[in-house]
């Protein structure tokens, strides 16, 4: 049998598989109108081919909790109802191919307001739709983006509840897993790191004060969100900033147990994304040593990403305890069927649609 294809539990939710799809945005919502920040066609044949495919859990791209958590003008949101409604479509499809539906709630902060990636990804401004940017401290990410505004209390605990808001209505749309946004770079994340942080109130300064504001966003989803379904975190394990200048791997697996204890269930590993012009060794897998001491050291469960190709490559990362899961970013993107054609390599089985039965 193969690992890879083996079933996982979390608290009542079963995956079919370990064959994940992480939050990849697609920049292709309406940026104007009462269809602003709502699933398209676009949407619905993009994330359903992958769970006709036999992917176990997609978890739908970094979904704004308000309109300026958006990165982009094109992102989608989940701050209204009618937004709740488009996605019920979706998330319909995933079940009826036994693909576990995820969304990752997220706000931007300092890097929100910009342009699609394959038009350059630089900041906008009103006449394109852009808006003024928030953050920790009033610091921009790089010499491209504005100064941002920095964070009053009373803004923080708003954000807070956006989180929680968003969380209400994710589940209204039919999700099953949550997936809090601290990675590359976003809100979360810059409150996390040093190198983004330069409060100096509660919410910044000491390991505990950064932390604070993720764990505040943590306790208010999971409040919202049923005890029976599972909650995620994803983090940037590091910022590949030397020293104590940013957030470190020792600081995620110190995290990492924390979160647990707050109610999160999985820890979806990456690194990066908070200091531009760092160096990173990207290679083939770069980021699971990452994930394998937060499940390791921490004693989390994890989900592994980066550059992950391959389905030996994959079941290696199972077997070999480094993560329970595997997200495929890229490599799904080429191949939408990646789980049945890795079932068919490793001799498992994965679900086949019946209008599909003549491949099997």
């Amino acid at each position: 049998m193969s690992a890879l294809f083996d079933p996982y539990t979390l608290r009542s939710l079963t995956v079919a598989n370990r064959v994940w799809m992480p939050p990849m945005c697609q920049y292709s919502a309406a940026p104007e109108g009462p269809l602003t920040g709502a699933p398209t066609d676009w949407h619905f044949q993009h994330y359903g081919a992958r769970a006709a495919g036999g992917t176990g859990l997609i978890i739908v791209e970094a979904t704004g909790v308000s309109p300026e958590g958006r990165i982009s003008p094109y992102d989608l949101g989940i701050w209204n109802d009618t937004q709740v409604e488009a996605f019920r479509r979706i998330t319909a499809f995933f079940k009826s191919q036994g693909t576990v539906p995820g969304i990752q709630l997220g706000h931007a902060g300092r890097k929100a307001s910009t342009d699609r990636p394959w038009r350059g990804g630089a900041p906008v401004g009103p006449e394109a739709h852009g808006w003024q940017a928030v953050a920790p401290s009033p610091i921009p990410f790089d010499e491209r983006h504005a100064v941002p505004t920095e964070l009053t209390v009373e803004g923080i605990k708003e954000i807070v509840q956006q989180f929680a808001d968003a969380a209400r209505r994710a589940l209204d749309a039919g999700f099953e897993v949550a997936e809090i946004h601290g990675a590359h770079g976003y809100l979360v994340g810059q409150f996390l790191s040093p190198h983004s942080n330069k409060r100096t109130d509660a919410y910044g300064g000491s390991y505990e004060n950064r932390t604070r504001f993720a764990l505040e966003v943590t306790d208010a989803v999971r409040a919202v969100w049923p005890d029976e379904l599972p909650l995620f975190f994803r983090i940037s394990a590091t910022d590949w900033l030397e020293g104590e200048a940013g957030w470190s791997a020792d600081d995620t697996v110190r995290f990492a147990a924390e979160l647990q204890a707050h109610g999160v269930d999985l820890i979806d590993v990456s690194t990066g994304g908070n200091a531009s012009g760092v160096r990173i060794p990207v290679g083939p897998g770069y980021q699971v040593p990452f994930a394998a001491r937060v499940r390791n050291e921490a004693g989390v469960p994890a989900a592994a990403v980066g550059l992950i190709t391959d389905p030996q490559q994959a079941e290696k990362i199972v077997v070999d305890g480094e993560a329970d899961a595997v997200l495929l970013g890229r490599e799904l993107l080429r191949d939408p069927s990646f789980a049945r054609h890795a079932a068919r390599e490793l001799g498992a089985d994965v679900h086949v649609p019946e209008q599909y039965h003549r491949s099997v």
